[in-house]
């Protein structure tokens, strides 16, 4: 069986601050863009790795959630404890300055791990927390 990761998705309050911090700050380029207002749909990635994308969409919009899952998910992301992911840098202390540089909440400066990895955390705009390693 031969199975890939094509995309995940993250939620988004506001598309352009998103945007900014996931094509700037990050350095996604960005794929595709519909939507209007704070409904809007984008899809980022990383440069030369086009089988590989985030989705940024505007959070609980789907038909079958729920009022009360729709308070949850907001106040979940208030926290910061809704949305997350893992990227890998080959290069993290520069990768660290630029994202912290760009005013990202940083939540871990660069650190080393017991298992092999160094790594830092953000948060984006949306309160998702951004986590990047690099193998030691």
């Amino acid at each position: 069986m031969d199975v890939s990761i094509h995309a995940t998705a993250l939620p988004h309050i506001d598309p352009e601050a998103s945007l900014a911090f996931y094509r700037d700050a990050l350095g996604f380029e960005v794929r595709n863009d519909v939507g209007q207002g704070t409904m809007r749909w984008i899809t980022v990635g990383p440069a030369g790795q086009p089988d590989t994308s985030i989705l940024l969409a505007p959070p609980a919009v789907d038909p079958g959630v729920t009022d009360e899952e729709r308070r949850v998910i907001s106040q979940m992301m208030a926290k910061g404890t809704y949305g997350w992911i893992l990227l890998a840098s080959k290069e993290l202390d520069d990768t660290f300055g630029r994202v912290r540089d760009s005013g990202a909440e940083v939540i871990q400066e660069p650190t080393d791990q017991p298992y092999g990895i160094r790594d830092c955390a953000f948060r984006d705009p949306a309160g998702n927390l951004v986590r990047i390693q690099e193998r030691r």
